[in-house]
């Protein structure tokens, strides 16, 4: 029998979101479909599309080998993930 399939909420906010906002515009701006992006870095498209909805967090040499795939640089795909970062709301932090 078949287990049934758990819904995944994609987070609103976070690292993992910021860097999936990030890797998706640098995607487009290559003019490159999930597909050809995932062919081209030896992964699987729903990987990508993981990635880029923030429900999975990459490895250092994931990201390195989509760097290298979309023609940009480790800083480009890091300095556009901080940029979005820095627009989303602030947690609630403890005072001290």
């Amino acid at each position: 029998m078949e287990q049934p399939r758990r819904k995944q909420v994609q987070p609103q906010f976070g690292s993992e979101r910021a860097f999936g906002e990030a890797l998706r515009e640098i995607r487009r701006r290559r003019e490159l479909s999930q597909e050809r992006l995932a062919l081209d870095a030896g992964l699987d498209r729903t990987y990508i599309s993981l990635l880029e909805r923030g429900l999975r967090n990459p490895t250092l040499r994931i990201i390195v080998r989509l760097a290298d795939v979309l023609d940009s640089s480790l800083s480009e795909i890091i300095g556009l993930t901080e940029s979005y970062l820095k627009k989303q709301p602030r947690p609630n932090r403890p005072k001290r």
